[in-house]
């Protein structure tokens, strides 16, 4: 009926002198944050696919996929800037089964919180070092953004956190691009006032500091689709859709009118195979509107080695352990069909 302390974890400063980075890691993280912060603002035409496993698992196997997106990054350039997943936070909606890396480094092995966040440092430093990607990781603790301030390009808050006041207001204080999802029950004004918040200047509690935050031009919607009453999946990236939210955002005088659409979740019911067409339907409505085309900047696709998903224990390399995710050869052919069509 309590909480037992167990240890007191070291701050991010101090995890961030154990393992820096490198002059050139953060030059080239500069340069994509520009790259990436020049779509949101309309300035570069290129198209941002944030795309990698529902979660980060194991290193090898995500480092092997991060390897292979750097190989087609180089022929889709002029159209696609490629934002690789190492999401090593796995919101529960029971809070019961694999939490992610932060907490299991191993996923077979009992939690361990510093291996954790040492785990996840070092992985996506590696994603750095050896491939030049800086990465999108999501948000599911406000407190812990700080361990990876210096290396992430962008972050996702979750349907479940979107609504929360500290995630809203860690958010606008984050120098990346942040993307505020939908809510699992698919109110668009929940999302609207989201981004509101994080666009906005605040002073709050954090990490045990009064702070000031300057708000973040960059937050911007997701679309994720939602569950009804009934617990059916209902989609919200079709061409409809995104002339509401377009027409939300011109209502609301937010600096950035900006989206990003999920195709998992509840856009596909979880049919992983269904992000292929989504991807492309959403590219065809951009193609139609030119308004659709300045609101939309990206998608947000799972996608991994191996196609579909499988238990903790079965160890295929590559193949996720959370939500099913989409193979390497349809993964790769679909970036192809993709900028063809952009």
């Amino acid at each position: 009926m309590s909480m037992n302390f167990q240890r007191k974890l070291p701050v991010p400063q101090e995890v961030k002198a154990e393992f820096p980075l490198s002059e050139r890691m953060t030059q080239v993280k500069a340069e994509r944050d520009r790259q990436i912060k020049a779509v949101f603002e309309g300035t570069s035409d290129q198209f941002l696919l944030i795309i990698g496993p529902c979660s980060a698992d194991h290193s090898e196997p995500v480092l092997e996929y991060i390897s292979r997106l750097r190989g087609i990054q180089e022929q889709v350039a002029d159209k696609i800037l490629i934002i690789p997943r190492i999401y090593t936070n796995k919101p529960r909606t029971t809070g019961q089964g694999y939490k992610g890396m932060l907490h299991q480094p191993d996923p077979e092995s009992k939690p361990d919180m510093y291996k954790g966040l040492v785990s996840i440092r070092k992985l996506h430093m590696d994603a750095l070092r050896e491939y030049d990607f800086s990465c999108a990781d999501e948000m599911l603790y406000p407190e812990n953004y700080r361990y990876l301030s210096d290396l992430l390009s962008y972050v996702a808050v979750g349907a479940r956190s979107v609504e929360n006041q500290q995630h809203r207001l860690t958010a606008s204080g984050i120098e990346a691009p942040v993307g505020m999802k939908n809510p699992t029950g698919g109110d668009f004004s929940v999302m609207m006032n989201a981004i509101v918040a994080a666009q906005s200047s605040h002073t709050f509690l954090y990490r045990g500091w009064e702070v000031v935050s300057s708000g973040n031009p960059h937050a911007h919607a997701i679309l994720r689709g939602y569950v009804d009453y009934a617990g059916r999946s209902v989609s919200n990236y079709h061409y409809e859709d995104l002339l509401h939210v377009n027409e939300l955002y011109a209502k609301s005088g937010l600096v950035n009118s900006s989206v990003i659409v999920d195709t998992n979740h509840s856009n596909s019911g979880k049919k992983y195979l269904e992000q292929i067409r989504i991807a492309k339907d959403v590219v065809h409505s951009r193609n139609q509107n030119p308004d659709i085309k300045n609101l939309v900047k990206g998608l947000m696709i799972e996608s991994y080695l191996e196609d579909g998903a499988q238990g903790t224990a079965d160890h295929v390399f590559g193949k996720s352990i959370t939500d099913p995710c989409l193979g390497w050869e349809k993964t790769e052919r679909l970036i192809l069909d993709l900028a063809d069509k952009l």
